[in-house]
């Protein structure tokens, strides 16, 4: 049926997989993503489901890339069409050249295709009636047809999917055996009726090597464990409710006294999200390290709170795994929308440090260091991720840990200080950075009690409302957020292979894509240092980055570009320097997005990318 010349690629393509929610085909993807990471060719799986339970479309987006790109490149290679009701989207998603796999049991008229696609049919449904009588079985099974089929169809190893499947089923000898034939139907009956392989094939690679396949909401809860959390209080909310729950499992198994099985955690479920954070405040005074995990409705119903830790100086970390909005918005899919809200939360002159981490790897080494910052700050620290880090499996870096590293509790006064004469006085600050000593309760009987409140006091903690004092405490909460900026990750910066007028910075889960489209951009004669900011307040860096450049993309996932709302405000940077490349329909960005946009960009603005060298 193809008109065109039929994509022809090898370890470097995009297979999409429309579904229904609720008809088990998530795990049967999965699996197939597992199988070409065993065949050592890296993959980076996104799985864009609806916040209703049931019936609705779902997808399972697969970039496939021997360079190791994990972002989203855009459009499609190949796509597995399992729903009907998203059929003319779907068809109309794949590139010219690209490859239609589908369920041919019911016959379509060829008004239903395109001419320019390669169309590859099965008769899944009339296949599972055949072979199975329960409801259930005939639905999930199909699913594992459709990937033997596509094993045939992409010259995958049968026996790669084979053994990932008796992995999977490992002491349930019953399942491992119906879902190898169900396997073997779908790849048997490819090969004797379809032209296998494709143009599209995965062949055999060492591109994954050591990386591990993880999520950034199990990574952020094992961070937590690493950086010493003991409390987490919390309250359910799509995307983030899997960083508690990995929390618990990683607690259960490291946390748990090995002589009597007692817990050495706590893990409390609050009514709301108000009383989670109030919660969390409370261990955190009591000098424990404690958090909570929530998205974007969850941080604006704890905004009160955390203005009574930012100005009481309580330390405790907050994750936020950012999710569409305003309101309810789109409760299972990813934006950056969240900056504006933590950097300012609560009312009043409050200001906030912000960590954004990239990668479960990120998630990880982040998450456990900002128990450190909030400590060593005496101030909430939040992690800001979002639904495509915190949900989708990606491939990182080995996470690493130095056993030698031990916590940074900050300025704590002990009882042999207070007892040497040290003059302690909560809110005081003795050298300059703004950061005061602290005492936990129960260090002495009788010296270095406070009462903590979230009106004004003196440096001494006594309740004042004297405008002197009141203007001391919140100089001195501006030199310490001058110190946080030493101390929250330094940004990393990609220089152009060329020198270059142009910059672009971005954050997060923009980093993969903004990997590629930096390539993508060369291979065009356009030049870009780009900068990932991975803390707030921003570092002189950030701020000198800018001035360095004549004009700045920055790049994000919100509609009111909140990264550059914070450059402006922070840095007093001209507006006219900092270009918008948003991008906030709820998947997550792309390469070619980005690409296209600083592309258009310049060629509209008619400039020349690359600065002339003047020979000297």
């Amino acid at each position: 049926m193809s008109q065109v010349k039929s994509i022809e690629s090898s370890n470097d393509f995009v297979i999409k997989f429309a579904n229904v929610n609720g008809s088990g085909s998530a795990s049967a993807n999965e699996l197939f993503a597992r199988a070409i990471m065993r065949m050592g060719v890296p993959v980076a799986p996104r799985n864009i489901f609806p916040s209703n339970i049931q019936g609705m479309p779902t997808w399972y987006e697969m970039r496939v890339s021997a360079a190791g790109w994990l972002g989203r490149r855009g459009g499609c290679d190949l796509m597995v069409a399992m729903n009907p009701q998203t059929w003319d989207r779907d068809i109309a998603e794949i590139e010219p050249g690209g490859y239609l796999f589908y369920d041919s049991t019911k016959s379509l008229p060829r008004s239903r295709f395109r001419e320019d696609i390669t169309v590859l049919g099965i008769p899944l449904t009339e296949m599972c009636n055949r072979e199975y009588t329960d409801a259930r079985q005939r639905q999930l099974f199909k699913n594992i047809m459709y990937v033997g089929a596509l094993t045939a169809l992409l010259g995958i190893d049968f026996g790669v999917v084979e053994k990932l499947i008796a992995d999977q089923y490992r002491g349930k000898d019953k399942l491992i055996g119906a879902n190898v034939n169900a396997l073997k139907l779908g790849f048997d009956h490819a090969i004797a009726n379809l032209p296998c392989p494709i143009g599209l094939r995965v062949e055999r690679s060492n591109g994954v090597g050591d990386k591990i396949f993880i999520n950034g909401n199990d990574a952020c809860g094992l961070g937590a464990v690493y950086g010493g959390a003991t409390v987490a209080a919390w309250y359910p909310i799509t995307p983030s409710t899997s960083v508690i729950e990995a929390f618990g499992s990683y607690c259960r198994k490291y946390r748990t006294d090995p002589d009597n099985g007692m817990a050495r955690y706590a893990i409390v479920q609050a009514e709301d999200e108000l009383a989670s954070i109030g919660m969390v405040i409370g261990a955190a005074w009591n000098g424990s390290r404690a958090f909570t995990a929530t998205s974007g409705p969850g941080i604006s119903l704890m905004q009160e709170f955390f203005g009574l830790a930012y100005f009481a100086e309580v330390p405790a970390v907050i994750f936020d795994v950012q999710r569409g909005g305003p309101s309810t918005g789109m409760p299972t899919r990813t934006q950056q929308s969240d900056l504006i809200s933590c950097a300012y939360a609560s009312h009043g002159d409050t200001k906030h440090v912000m960590l954004f981490p990239e990668d479960p790897y990120e998630c990880f080494t982040l998450g456990a260091q900002a128990f450190d910052l909030a400590d060593r700050l005496q101030t909430p620290v939040f992690v800001l991720l979002d639904l495509d880090i915190g949900m989708n499996d990606r491939l990182c870096q080995p996470f690493d840990w130095d056993d030698s590293r031990r916590y940074d509790r900050g300025k704590v006064m002990t009882a042999e200080m207070l007892d040497s004469g040290k003059n302690f006085g909560r809110y005081l600050d003795v050298d300059g950075d703004g950061i005061p000593w602290r005492t936990i309760p129960g260090t002495h009987p009788t010296k270095g009690a406070f009462f903590s409140r979230g009106t004004t006091r003196n440096a001494y903690a006594k309740y004042s409302e004297a405008g002197t004092d009141y203007t001391y405490n919140m100089e001195r909460l501006r030199r310490k957020l001058e110190t946080a900026k030493k101390l929250v990750p330094a940004p990393v910066l990609q220089p152009a292979s060329q020198p270059t007028r142009f910059g672009a910075i971005h954050y997060g889960s923009t980093g993969p894509a903004m990997a590629e489209a930096l390539s993508l951009l060369e291979a065009r004669g356009i030049h870009v240092d780009a900068l990932r900011v991975r803390g707030f307040p921003f570092a002189d860096e950030v701020i000198e980055f800018v001035a360095d450049h004549d004009e700045v993309f920055v790049v994000e996932q919100n509609e009111s570009g909140q990264l550059r709302m914070l450059l402006l405000t922070e840095g007093e940077i001209d507006p006219k320097k900092l270009i918008r490349v948003l991008h906030y329909d709820g998947t997550p960005i792309t390469a070619r997005f980005i690409s296209g946009r600083i592309a258009d960009a310049l060629s509209e603005h008619k400039v020349t990318p690359l600065r002339k060298q003047v020979a000297s």
